[in-house]
């Protein structure tokens, strides 16, 4: 009978949480063209605003505001570009390059989806306002006096408000490689170092947005006013989930403590209604006592975190 060798199979070593990162994400820049309601006055009007104050023009820093900002229409619009924002912070890691922050690659049709949606929601809210241009203009001829200038404006907003975005390559270009190896190899390890510190980056925004919202719901359920206890409304307990629900979607477990930080949580508020906790103080001191506990922990690592950072960037 015929003798089988069996070959072991190489097994390859567990990814380290910034190659988890580095091989499940898409990066994603986002970009807004706004026009600004607001301008600098000029020398000759610095100049004059400062008289009244027996002041030099130059020593003086002054601007005005070109439309109502508080508009119902530009409001609006103003809402979009917050929604966009929101939506794209929520849905991504940072990274340690302006303007780009990381998404999973299993995300990127939802969020082209979810952007192109927003984008027509943004030119909606802008035909708007282009109606109420003419109308926005005359108030600001009203309450700017001699300092309304028409110049100032432009003869439609339809073109002045965008979002863009695009998936920019932090990777270093492949032609690197037969043009000068030992610069690929030099862009290889800056990447891989960029990487590095979006994982540190990454662990820092969560620990310190679990602090906020840990710190939040401890003191609406913890404390008083009067006599009575605070009143919290459902958003406390909303938001926090909602954390939970993100960071089991992005997190890479580049913290263990963190990880059963975030666990300990979750027990903690398991079945825990809003109405619950206003109705039954037993129930309040409980898990504001537990959470206590959580926050403590939560404000040793953002203590730690320089002294962490500086340990592990080297490795």
């Amino acid at each position: 009978m015929p003798r089988v060798l069996i070959r072991p199979t190489a097994t390859r070593p567990p990814r380290t949480p910034a190659e988890q990162l580095r091989f499940t994400m898409a990066s994603l820049r986002v970009n807004f063209m706004w026009f600004g309601v607001r301008k600098s006055l000029t020398p000759e009007q610095r100049s004059q605003a400062a008289e009244s104050f027996g002041a030099e023009g130059q020593f003086l820093s002054a601007g005005k505001k070109l439309l109502d900002n508080k508009h119902p229409a530009l409001r609006a619009v103003n809402a979009v570009k917050h929604q966009v924002i929101t939506y794209w912070r929520g849905v991504s890691l940072p990274f340690p390059e302006p303007g780009i922050r990381l998404i999973r690659q299993q995300d990127v049709s939802a969020v082209q989806v979810q952007l192109t949606t927003l984008k027509a929601e943004l030119v909606e809210a802008v035909e708007q306002l282009d109606l109420q241009f003419d109308a926005l203009k005359a108030t600001a001829r009203e309450q700017l006096g001699t300092l309304f200038n028409p110049t100032d404006y432009p003869d439609s907003l339809r073109s002045l408000f965008d979002v863009t975005w695009e998936f920019p390559n932090v990777e270093p270009p492949s032609y690197l490689q037969q043009l000068s190896p030992d610069l690929y190899r030099q862009e290889s390890q800056r990447v891989s170092a960029r990487f590095d510190e979006a994982v540190q980056l990454a662990e820092t925004a969560f620990i310190e947005e679990m602090s906020r919202l840990v710190s939040h719901l401890t003191e609406r359920i913890n404390g008083s006013e009067d006599g009575q206890p605070k009143v919290f409304r459902d958003t406390a307990i909303e938001n926090i989930r909602e954390f939970f629900q993100r960071f089991r979607e992005l997190n890479v477990h580049s913290s263990e403590q963190l990880d059963q930080l975030v666990e300990q949580s979750q027990r903690i508020l398991s079945g825990v209604e809003p109405q619950a906790l206003r109705d039954t103080a037993q129930l309040r001191q409980r898990v504001a006592g537990e959470l206590s506990a959580v926050q403590s922990v939560l404000d040793g690592l953002l203590v730690d975190r320089p002294r962490r950072n500086i340990l592990r960037r080297p490795r």
